[in-house]
């Protein structure tokens, strides 16, 4: 997979421009605030996914704009594409592949990237919610059929979620309560062992990558923590249904009671130990950072051996806060695909990695 080049109109900080782009090693360089993200950020809508820095698409058009495109030149599955993204202000964003519409979730199945960006770290030391992010991005990018379990699931919460919450005011909202529970409890099942089998994966490679990058014998651990009642996540998906089941119905009393959906595949963890210790409450900022790249080149690694083509990796201004010995294992572990850095020191980077340099702002 290669983005050969990206013309960008009024996306963000960008009126009309045009970047060609190196197959290895592409180093984005300029002083704060010219833009360096904002060319990140247009590379990696182009798998389909929302912004990594915003939820809506109206954030990404240029002041004063009606619209933004995005128009990218990818070598993928051994030819020559063509991905445009139109974006407009009170409308869908439009997405087409050779001249051809498609909806934005089948980007993913030409264009497929790995990002970390400093807010990545809140991955190993904020709340369940964001490694739930982390794990479904991952997995939806290997598995498509995932992310229609996902989308329907999670339609299914906000079904049942609005009838404990209003269910006391209209009692008839109540009435398909276990048909909710039924249908969430197979979507669940569904969704674990998708995820188990992606975590167990994930601990194996995030494990060793993590034992040369700290380069002191720290000791990185990953483990799935699903509903308490399944015995064994990567079991038959119907030994699984009927274990979630049986928790979604001996907590129907405590969900009335608590108008709010207490067990299921949304309240899964993903918990992360450094030296047997939980890494949200003791790491320290160099041990989070060094985690988070470890999931980072992990997830990168599994997509690879499962598809045969690296994604792109996405790095935002991930060397500044590394000291030496670290940004020598990040720089040696890039290799093998095409990579885009920010950084403000670009000739330096380039120098070490034999990228190309690209300038922003002059």
């Amino acid at each position: 997979m290669r983005l050969d080049g990206i013309e960008l109109r009024d996306f963000r900080s960008y009126g009309l421009s045009d970047f060609g782009f190196a197959p290895e090693v592409n180093v984005i360089t300029g002083a704060n605030a010219r833009g360096k993200t904002n060319l990140l950020e247009s590379i990696y809508i182009l798998t389909g996914s929302h912004s990594f820095r915003t939820r809506f698409d109206r954030e990404l058009i240029r002041f004063g704009a009606d619209s933004a495109s995005v128009k990218a030149r990818i070598f993928s599955h051994g030819r020559d594409q063509r991905v445009e993204i139109e974006l407009r202000r009170g409308a869908r964003r439009r997405c087409r592949k050779n001249g051809s519409a498609l909806p934005s979730g089948r980007l993913a199945e030409t264009v497929s990237a790995v990002l970390f960006c400093p807010d990545d770290l809140e991955t190993v030391r904020g709340g369940a919610s964001l490694r739930r992010k982390f794990l479904d991005s991952a997995v939806c990018r290997l598995r498509p059929k995932y992310a229609e379990i996902l989308a329907r699931y999670n339609r299914l919460l906000d079904q049942k979620s609005a009838a404990l919450r209003d269910g006391a005011e209209k009692p008839s909202l109540l009435l398909p309560l276990r048909e909710y529970s039924e249908g969430m409890a197979a979507l669940s099942a569904q969704l674990i062992r998708y995820r188990a089998a992606f975590v167990r994966r994930l601990n194996e490679r995030a494990a060793e990558i993590h034992a040369d990058f700290s380069g002191c014998g720290e000791v990185l651990e990953i483990r799935y923590k699903t509903v308490s009642t399944v015995t064994n996540p990567l079991a038959d998906v119907h030994d699984i249904f009927r274990e979630v089941l049986s928790h979604q119905i001996a907590h129907e009393q405590a969900e009335l009671a608590s108008k709010s959906c207490l067990t299921g595949a949304h309240r899964d963890e993903l918990e992360i130990d450094i030296n047997g210790a939980p890494a949200r409450q003791f790491a320290s900022q160099g041990q989070a950072r060094t985690a988070a790249l470890s999931l980072k080149m992990a997830e990168r690694l599994i997509f690879l051996e499962d598809t045969g083509e690296p994604p792109l990796l996405l790095l935002d201004d991930v060397l500044s806060e590394l000291d030496a010995k670290r940004q020598e294992f990040v720089l040696n572990r890039i290799g093998g695909g095409q990579t885009f850095i920010t950084c403000c020191e670009g000739d330096d980077i380039a120098s070490r990695t034999g990228g190309s340099v690209i300038s922003i702002g002059g």
